[in-house]
């Protein structure tokens, strides 16, 4: 079982969160440690799965992505199978970068990165509503990003 977050965990990942470039010795100056434990502690963070993984973030639209749609999938009733095959499928579009089972009227909900509104119709047609069990699409296209970050909010926890 993991372990709780202390102090020193919180400022450990606050600032790889920042930048998971940096070298373990300046990580630990900024957290005040020396570099061999500071080392430790971002092994258990890995070990306990504080830490999933380490990327490089692109930018979006300078990949040609400008437009963001946050799509609402009905689907009809899928044995596992189906539902299986579903998550596959989505699984491997790339374009579709966050994908949730909701509650309510709707019953996922995908955000999808395009290059334009054009390229997105027939993404709807050629590719969306073609997926397993998927019924109808309702879009929201977002006419611009006010907040955009990866950095969850990180506390101290109790064991």
């Amino acid at each position: 079982m993991p372990q709780g977050l202390d102090e020193i965990d919180v400022r450990i990942l606050k600032a790889l969160q920042e930048d998971c470039s940096i070298s373990t010795a300046e990580l630990a100056d900024r957290v005040g440690l020396s570099q061999s434990p500071c080392w430790r502690r971002i092994q258990r963070l890995r070990e306990d799965g504080f830490i999933r993984a380490q990327v490089a973030l692109l930018d979006a639209e300078k990949l040609g992505y400008s437009l963001h749609v946050f799509a609402q999938l009905k689907t009809s009733y899928l044995a596992d199978s189906d539902r299986e095959k579903f998550i596959r499928s989505v699984a491997s579009i790339p374009e579709v970068v966050e994908c949730y089972s909701v509650l309510g009227e709707r019953d996922v909900l995908i955000k999808v990165i395009a290059p334009d509104i054009k390229w997105y119709q027939e993404f709807i047609f050629n590719t969306i509503l073609k997926l397993p069990g998927v019924e109808d699409i309702s879009s929201i296209v977002a006419l611009s990003e006010m907040k955009h970050t990866t950095a969850l909010p990180v506390r101290v926890t109790k064991e």
